[in-house]
């Protein structure tokens, strides 16, 4: 787990050289490639099998590349990347002219994001140091596209194996879930995918509490799809009140079902696999992309998800438990 500055070199030398290597955000691992290069970006598409016009997020070192890549930056914008970069926070901004279409998914729009990692962050400067102080790293989640998002290196190979020259380890990623989106190139900031900065946090900078939209007519950004973050296992979410009725029955038809809940196994009636997550969503989202993994080698046919609060809080999760429940199975 320790990286050394040769890593670094080797890392930056590919990336250079049109090639792909998987890095740690505090988010997810990313698959990087030369945000400049359509060539290079191109393989991350074909690694992952992502579709051509689904948008990437460019990584970059700090505020200062920001006008490289984005044009008519309004004054919020400026607000939310000084309270919250480094961090989970990706911003929508209208693109330079030159930024490639592959990048954007031919959209006039980037999404950029100087994540918090030092791992990520080192990289990024070490990049930019050899490719020009605005130098941006192109990274999506380095899965298979629609898949479970990696949190640890482990992850990544089992994910995409021999397809990635490098993977960076940085241990396992502080917040576990993708970074929120805030699309702030059509006037009032638009939250357009939730995660660990939620709309109260940016209500505290910007003075309102921008509304979330996934309708259509917004940019297209990634892991806004309906299916997206799944395990291979069908997936159901199960009310609490329901879930032990729930698992009997599945027992009764000679199922293995799993289970992912905040509460303890029941004492008769075990299932196949149980695996507890804490009640808190900021804990529950550290480990969730984990355990839907677990339950993927745990040999079951079913994943029960003990349904989540009707909370605000619990906004980023929810999101994407409905939409691993969608393309559960289909992988």
């Amino acid at each position: 787990m320790s990286i050394t500055e040769v890593d670094f070199a080797r890392a930056v030398e590919l990336i250079r050289a049109g090639e792909l290597v998987a890095f740690p955000t505090e988010t997810v691992y990313g698959l990087g490639a030369d945000a400049a290069n359509p060539a290079a970006v191109a393989k991350i598409f074909a690694a992952k099998g992502r579709p051509a016009d689904h948008p990437l997020i460019v990584h970059i070192a700090g505020h200062d590349a920001v006008d490289h890549w984005a044009e008519q930056v309004p004054a919020v914008a400026w607000e939310l990347m000084e309270t919250f970069w480094p961090g989970p926070l990706t911003l929508i901004l209208k693109k330079q002219s030159w930024v490639p279409d592959a990048v954007t998914g031919g959209q006039d729009t980037v999404g950029l994001r100087v994540p918090g990692h030092p791992v990520a962050l080192e990289l990024l400067r070490a990049f930019a140091a050899v490719a020009g102080e605005h130098a941006g790293i192109a990274a999506p989640s380095a899965n298979r596209f629609g898949r479970i998002s990696p949190t640890t290196a482990e992850h990544v190979r089992e994910e995409l194996g021999e397809r990635v020259p490098l993977i960076l380890d940085g241990g396992p990623c502080k917040v576990g879930i993708e970074s929120t989106i805030v699309d702030c190139s059509r006037g009032e900031p638009v939250v357009l995918r939730p995660g660990h900065i939620a709309p109260a946090h940016l209500e505290a900078v910007i003075g309102r509490r921008p509304r979330i939209e996934t309708a259509d007519g917004a940019p297209r950004v990634s892991g806004s799809l309906a299916a997206h973050y799944a395990p291979q296992t069908p997936m159901r979410l199960v009310s609490s009140e329901r879930l032990l009725d729930f698992i009997n029955a599945q027992r009764h038809k000679g199922d293995r079902c799993g289970v992912i809940s905040t509460g303890q196994p029941p004492q008769a009636g075990m299932p196949h696999a149980w695996r507890m997550l804490p009640a808190d969503p900021v804990g529950y989202a550290h480990d969730l992309y984990a355990a839907l993994r677990d339950m993927d080698h745990a040999g079951v046919d079913l994943i029960a998800v003990e349904a989540l609060p009707d909370d605000p809080a619990w906004a980023a999760v929810a999101d994407r438990l409905r939409r691993a429940v969608a393309g559960a199975g289909q992988a």
